[in-house]
């Protein structure tokens, strides 16, 4: 039975703890109007080049690799991925070889270099663009791969998409055990809202929260597919992670349905990492604000979601409320023709 993450084989590659901040100025600048006491937790301050959510995962993740004898990675995730960036930065870290399945309309005509895209192919992964078609069998894809890899000699491991496994996951629990020291009166209720890619983040907090017995929730706003498939995939990733790691009753949170996840739909907009021009807006708004720089694919449309919910409702996520800054600042560089257009409108 997992008693504490320290038990974990890891690799150190972020930064942590990263820093809770106050920031008094967001909500009303964003809500002219007061709503609950609002803090960031800057997880997108794990690192330069493994800045945001991917990397707790990653020295899980990666350490398994290691133990493993792999020396290749293989991963998946769009254009544009956070999570297949860090996964190729810190691969070259570690010296592995890292092979990237990327989703893109047409394979043939691949986009150019930027962001996210430029700084993996700086990384010297290995990129294969692949069609929204394909990438609906990216594991079986992945699993091919490491057969070819095996006749070469060499051994692969397979990543999920946003690293979002059983074994991913529980870096999450660190990220609870961290801000369990950091914010006032702990014992008190808390929400912590979050941008929804891939399950693992959400599944990783209630994950901590009932390994620490808090009385914190979580509530996600997802930036692709829709309620219904983030409940089933965070309670696939907490039966898991139950199993796998023998896990105390109080964690097993999926098991009869209880504590799932909190999913805020209806914020998808035009669709994973497309803007629309409120959601710009708003990550103008709040750099301007506060000078928290957020990212167009996660957290601008996280907080858009999270602002529109309190015009609603301003007790929709209680008195205390802690938004955790995934990250993403790269994707913003895709996005700069789009963002330049708002930036004095």
């Amino acid at each position: 039975m997992l008693t504490s993450l320290a038990e974990l084989p890891r690799v150190r590659l972020a930064q942590l703890p990263t820093p809770l901040q106050a920031t008094p100025k967001l909500l009303p600048a964003l809500l002219g109007a007061e709503g609950p006491q609002l803090y960031v937790k800057r997880d997108d301050l794990t690192g330069i080049e493994l800045t945001g959510n991917k990397v707790r995962k990653l020295e899980l993740l990666l350490a398994e690799a290691q133990r493993q004898g792999a020396d290749t990675v293989l991963t998946c995730g769009g254009v544009q991925s956070n999570h297949c960036r860090a996964t190729a930065l810190a691969a070259a870290q570690l010296g592995l070889r890292c092979i990237l399945l990327l989703r893109v309309e047409d394979p043939a005509q691949p986009p150019p270099l930027s962001g996210n895209l430029l700084l993996g192919a700086l990384a010297g992964a290995e990129i294969r663009f692949i069609s929204r078609a394909a990438y609906k069998e990216r594991a079986a894809l992945m699993a091919e791969l490491c057969v070819e890899l095996r006749a070469q000699g060499r051994t692969g491991y397979p990543i999920p998409e946003g690293g979002s496994n059983a074994l991913g996951s529980l870096g999450y629990v660190g990220c609870i055990e961290e801000l369990r020291t950091q914010i006032p009166d702990p014992e008190l209720p808390l929400t912590i809202v979050h941008a929804a890619g891939s399950g693992g983040t959400g599944a990783g907090l209630l994950l901590g929260i009932a390994l620490c017995g808090l009385p914190w929730r979580v509530a996600a706003v997802n930036v692709c597919d829709d309620r219904p498939y983030f409940v089933r995939r965070v309670r696939e990733i907490l039966d898991e992670a139950a199993a796998v790691f023998g896990l105390p009753a109080a964690a097993r949170l999926s098991a009869d349905g209880e504590r799932v996840i909190d999913i805020r739909d209806g914020y998808v907009g035009r669709g994973y990492a497309l803007s629309q021009p409120d959601e710009l807006r708003l990550i103008r708004a709040a750099c301007r604000a506060q000078g928290l720089v957020l990212d167009p694919v996660y957290t601008g449309k996280a907080l858009h979601g999270l602002t529109q919910e309190l015009r609603r409702d301003r007790a929709a996520f209680g008195a205390r409320v802690v938004f955790l800054h995934t990250g993403g600042i790269y994707g913003l560089l895709a996005k700069a023709e789009e963002l330049a257009a708002v930036v004095d409108s």
